[in-house]
């Protein structure tokens, strides 16, 4: 790797790592009390998916141990968020979906992120948002597959 190369590799990762700090933190602070960005990503999955979906599966998907998304999930059962009941075929599994109060949870966490993610949005500028996109998401699938 040229001098170059390496320099914009650093440059990237290190813009991207300060833009997920901030957007974190930003986020957290809107969203409604109590809940955390780890709970909504969980919720909205399974607004997104329409369905029940086991935690090694929800782990999977938001690449996390199996022991930090029981310790989400936990505390999204907690609340009344989801439910989570034995698997008919499989006793040794457990299946999980959202609630009617999670579902509510979920749509007032939207609605409380909704301005800060739109006013992001509008002061960079559409096209550059459908510009970037693509190059964000051909990233994401990278490092899926590394």
């Amino acid at each position: 790797m040229t001098e170059e190369t390496n320099a914009l590799a650093i440059s990237l990762f290190s813009e991207i790592l300060t833009a997920d700090q901030l957007l974190r933190n930003r986020l957290g602070r809107v969203l409604p009390k109590g809940m955390e960005i780890s709970h909504f990503s969980v919720l909205n999955h399974l607004v997104f998916v329409g369905g029940e979906r086991s935690p090694a599966q929800l782990a999977a998907t938001f690449h996390v141990t199996r022991g930090a998304m029981t310790n989400t999930l936990s505390k999204l059962e907690w609340a009344g968020y989801i439910h989570i009941r034995p698997d008919w075929d499989d006793a040794r599994r457990k299946m999980v979906a959202i609630s009617p109060a999670g579902r509510q949870a979920r749509d007032q966490a939207i609605q409380s992120i909704a301005p800060l993610i739109n006013r992001m949005v509008q002061q960079l500028g559409t096209d550059r948002v459908r510009t970037i996109l693509p190059v964000l998401r051909d990233l994401r699938i990278k490092l899926e597959g590394a």
